[in-house]
């Protein structure tokens, strides 16, 4: 029997004594200007934050197809105008069909290509009934589902102009999308005669592959400015706004979903479909520097994570330190290496597993962690295990926050898992498939696409879901006031790199756009590696922290560690009495995109 907690982990600010926005309505904050200025519009006709984050999202899923979608899951933090502080779980739930060893191979090896590029990787989406969810219990009221998804549907009807990072994602994944009828109908451009007969070629084995490569590069490009069209996703956007969560988990939507699942070997069935319910949970809570933090608790792992390395760093002098020295560095590195240690033992979907919380973000359990810290030299990952549980104790991914003038504040990530999901589209409905399936612990101690490790905790189930990453996030000071919110995408870097922000906004006193700019460093319990953006360390600190025995990433793509992007981080930030908005410029967008109005 399926045990579905209504428990809510939804983090929102209360605005008092705030300066409001340019438009004296609200502020918007997305990876596409397109959607941002979708969610202002309902605002200043006389909508609320949450009006305005569903109509983003919806928005989001026509105009960013790399991470918006309808074919993924995610997470909802808010705090009310009420002072209700609320989270929804809307993550991706494993099929009825599944099994633990489902992406294992012949030789009992974890097979990444099936839990990566195959329809099994695909878990029951949730997006769409987490936003009608939260339109239905939130929304001011003053309109229907139909005028909030008017825009998405305008857009996908009509199309839109897409941008660079777009074109270059299309082109990036086109000999992925050419496996996919869907896929190529909407994101790849032109094909003629010359380039079929070169893909039947491939599978039989009469051309090489570096012949193929060149008949590839032939296709037309997709350029900046090109007008993306999506008959299919708009009709089933229509579906969705006439019948709620209905017009998606049964009648006409449902029944290509499920035929696309039975061409492809995939295993999400009509039931699944049917007894989908996105759950409101308990947020995750603790206090940095007398400031309290709230956060997405699980099947997230962002918000115990962030908790419990806070507890550590708050024993140290932190603003003494010079942001990204080799002891700063060096600090962090230990920290996360214990926490992501936890993760991989403790973590799971709370409602198959007994998540000892209490314990991993107490101040007591921090102090006993940070005895295994030495601040003379690295500790190595295989010597850290994870901390031992009470008995009996019961990242692609976008992020996108809304706050109205009536003291709502709501953030939201949303994910497929790897950009553009498992790169399959439903035939005939239009949107991208996700392949969180692989966020799930295929085999005990086998890392996954993002490198982590996991065990019996995160061990595929039915109707499980996956352990995520996302962290969604919300400040208050010690008077009550809200400060900050924030959350990041990508994937495993998603909690380092929110920790890094509170620590640059707490700690270093910098502004909430200055502490995203700032450079990053991440590391997880294995792979046993440093990894650090370009710029953030100086050959020097690099000297002093391989003296200090850390080692830097190496391999094909990556040279000592530098990264150009360890994820990307937006959110709102109140200071001096003013209300200062973040957009990480990381990643390939146009100048013009992301903008928070």
């Amino acid at each position: 029997m399926r045990n579905h907690c209504t428990i809510l982990t939804i983090s929102i600010f209360i605005l008092i004594g705030c300066n409001q926005p340019k438009n004296n309505q609200g502020g918007v904050s997305s990876t596409s200007s397109i959607a941002s200025q979708v969610g202002i519009d309902f605002l200043e006709q006389g909508g609320n934050a949450f009006d305005a984050i569903v109509a983003t999202g919806f928005t989001l899923a026509v105009t960013s197809p790399s991470n918006g979608n309808l074919g993924g899951g995610g997470f909802l933090v808010a705090y009310t105008k009420d002072g209700g502080a609320i989270s929804l779980d809307f993550r991706e739930e494993a099929p009825a069909l599944s099994y633990e060893t489902m992406f294992l191979d012949e030789n009992d090896e974890y097979s990444r290509d099936l839990a990566l590029n195959s329809h099994k990787s695909s878990g029951v989406p949730g997006t769409v009934n987490g936003l009608v969810k939260i339109f239905n219990d939130y929304g001011s009221g003053n309109f229907t589902l139909e005028e909030i998804m008017a825009p998405a549907i305008h857009y996908a009807e009509n199309g839109h102009h897409i941008n660079s990072s777009a074109a270059s994602g299309f082109d990036n994944y086109k000999s992925l999308f050419l496996n996919d009828k869907g896929a190529t109908e909407i994101f790849v451009k032109e094909i003629d005669s010359d380039m079929l007969n070169a893909q039947r070629a491939l599978k039989d084995g009469s051309i090489s592959k570096e012949d193929y490569a060149k008949e590839l590069a032939s296709i037309d490009q997709w350029k900046t400015g090109d007008l993306l069209v999506q008959k299919d996703l708009a009709n089933t956007l229509k579906r969705i706004a006439k019948s709620g969560s209905a017009g998606f988990y049964e009648g006409e939507t449902a029944e290509l979903i499920i035929e696309e699942m039975r061409a492809n070997d995939g295993f999400i069935t009509k039931e699944d479909l049917l007894s989908y319910d996105s759950v409101y949970r308990n947020p995750v809570e603790g206090t940095y520097r007398g400031n309290k933090v709230i956060s997405m608790g699980p099947p997230s792992s962002g918000g115990a994570l962030l908790i419990q390395m806070l507890n550590m760093i708050e024993n140290f002098d932190i603003k003494s330190m010079e942001r990204n020295s080799s002891s700063f560095v060096h600090l962090l590195t230990e920290v996360q290496r214990l926490a992501y240690a936890d993760r991989a033992i403790h973590l799971g979907d709370p409602d198959f597993w007994p998540n000892p919380i209490p314990m991993l973000t107490s101040k007591d359990y921090a102090k006993e962690r940070l005895s295994l810290i030495s601040m003379d030299s690295a500790t190595r990952s295989t010597e850290i295990a994870a901390g031992k549980a009470l008995p009996k104790e019961s990242v692609e991914t976008t992020h996108y926050s809304v706050m109205d003038n009536q003291g709502n504040v709501v953030g939201i990530t949303t994910t497929l898992n790897m950009s553009y999901g498992s790169k399959k589209v439903v035939d005939g409905a239009g949107f991208l498939l996700n392949n969180e399936m692989d966020d799930f612990s295929s085999k005990p101690g086998t890392a996954n696409a993002f490198g982590l490790i996991g065990y019996k905790a995160n061990a595929i189930q039915p109707f499980k879901r996956p352990l995520s990453s996302m962290s969604p996030t919300v400040v208050i000071d010690n008077g009550g006031n809200p400060i900050l919110t924030i959350g990041a995408a990508g994937g495993s870097r998603i909690i380092t790199a929110v920790l890094q922000n509170i620590i640059s906004i707490i700690d270093h006193e910098l502004d909430i756009q200055q502490a995203i700019d700032f450079p990053r460093t991440h590391s997880q319990w294995l792979p046993d590696n440093l990894r650090y953006e370009k710029d953030a360390l100086t050959k020097q600190t690099i000297s002093e922290l391989e003296a200090l025995d850390h080692i830097f990433e190496h391999n094909g793509t990556v040279e000592n560690g530098v990264y150009s992007s360890l994820a990307q981080t937006h959110g709102v930030h109140f200071k001096d009495n003013k209300f200062i908005t973040g957009f990480d410029k990381r990643g390939t967008y146009d100048e013009n995109e992301g903008i928070t109005y």
